[in-house]
């Protein structure tokens, strides 16, 4: 099938052609809805304008609008041959509208068409990962609320060091995703500038207006610059990707914590079967396997921003044809990341907190500090403290009895979990739609 921009009498190779399409295809079909979008607001614009009568306007956007019906419904499909979304568009448009659909490219290229549809793509991706995290963040807090009393190790250097508690634990994971979310708001404002009517990068001679198009299509502001709206494909997906990595980092985290506390030698907390696997020849395993495929699905979304940095290196100004390769490395990794917070959801779900795991006696040097802040209080300098307090150790008479009672901000006794929820929630509003 001829394709828009082929000349007359050219042929192309099949093989240039395989290469060049690649996965497009694929990924194009997850943009139809947002290439419609953009059509419909551009071409309203021109009929503004006075670059298509107000009647050409009209039944291009009455065509377009049943070709977004078609995909709603599932029943968009790009045919064999036709190269990307845009084409497939433009080309059931003008079957059915003739060759007044063959107007709306005017004042446009592909370029600025892909990159609207890609802004418009993640904006939506934005949304959806911000509900994830919203939905996990209100369980952690509920949950560190819930067991802010019940006492667990902590560790530094994977040796007991300090009482915690499992509140402080979820807590914690809450507030990260607190810094998390900040990343994504500030993905989603790069996400919210509107490329289109940059055309291939040096805008157009006709009277265009794209702040009118902006408003359509309900975008914060604009790339004002032609030359930047087309150096900002690929950056957007990039900045999206930091915020992408940073989520992972945190799930990741809190999925080891959770298959090292899982474990019989730690057993500060346990799943329900459910949620756990079996054995082929061990009757006895309830092995974590989600929490470890979320570990790892994490720990390669890391790597994310690196793919991209190698993929946009050196490039100079203006549109390149690799950067269709972003779609098939950002637009997959979202995917992964919204199941993950999934699933790390359900898992927390169902976490049970053992009890009274304190008493047990491989934790009795972990009130060493609290031996040494009491003598502090009672009137016995820091270091002279510290040193009594070691050689009861080295001695092994060392002993610890009294209640735990940290106070403030921060600690065992004062979580400030609402201080945490104010922030994430401030945060939450810099995303508002």
């Amino acid at each position: 099938m001829k394709k828009l921009w082929q000349k007359e009498h050219s042929d192309l190779s099949e093989l240039v052609e395989q290469f060049t399409v690649g996965r497009d295809p694929e990924f194009d079909v997850l943009l139809a809805k947002y290439d419609v979008q953009g059509s419909v607001a551009h071409v309203t614009m021109l009929g503004e304008c006075g670059l298509m009568s107000a009647e050409q306007a009209a039944a291009a956007i009455e065509g377009l609008q049943e070709i977004a019906g078609e995909i709603e419904q599932g029943r968009f499909r790009i045919r064999p041959g036709v190269e990307d979304v845009h084409s497939q568009v433009e080309l059931l448009l003008t079957e059915r509208i003739g060759d007044t659909g063959k107007m709306i490219h005017s004042g446009r290229s592909r370029n600025d068409q892909v990159a609207v549809d890609i802004k418009l793509y993640l904006k939506d991706a934005c949304q959806d990962i911000k509900k994830e995290m919203q939905q996990l963040f209100g369980l952690l807090i509920s949950l560190s609320d819930r067991y802010k009393d019940i006492l667990i190790p902590g560790y530094t250097h994977l040796q007991v060091a300090m009482p915690s508690s499992a509140g402080m634990w979820l807590g914690a994971y809450a507030e990260s995703l607190t810094d998390d979310l900040a990343l994504l708001a500030a993905a989603y404002g790069i996400c919210d500038k509107n490329p289109l009517g940059s055309g291939a990068g040096y805008g157009s001679s006709f009277p265009i207006s794209r702040q009118r198009t902006t408003e359509l299509l309900g975008f914060r502001t604009l790339h004002w610059n032609s030359i930047y709206a087309q150096m900002s494909r690929g950056k957007t997906e990039k900045f999206l990707s930091m915020a992408v990595a940073s989520v992972a980092a945190t799930l990741s985290r809190l999925a080891m914590d959770c298959c090292l506390f899982n474990s019989q030698n730690f057993g500060f907390i346990s799943f329900p079967e459910q949620l756990t696997t079996g054995s082929s020849i061990m009757p006895h395993k309830k092995n974590p396997d989600v929490l470890e495929l979320i570990r790892g699905k994490c720990n390669r979304l890391q790597a994310l921003p690196n793919e991209l940095n190698l993929l946009l290196t050196n490039l100079p100004s203006g549109y390149h044809r690799e950067l269709q390769l972003t779609k098939e490395i950002i637009f997959p990794a979202i995917r992964e990341l919204l199941q993950c917070l999934e699933m790390m959801r359900l898992m927390l779900s169902g976490i049970r907190i053992a009890d009274h795991i304190l008493e047990d006696e491989r934790y009795k040097y972990l009130f060493s500090v609290e031996a040494v802040n009491r003598l502090v209080a009672e009137g016995v300098p820091f270091r002279d403290a510290y040193g009594q307090v070691a050689r009861q150790i080295s001695e092994g008479s060392f002993a610890y009895k009294g209640d735990i009672r940290h106070t403030h901000e921060g600690s065992i006794g004062n979580l400030c979990n609402e201080a945490i929820a104010e922030e994430f929630n401030r945060v939450l509003g810099r995303m508002d739609s």
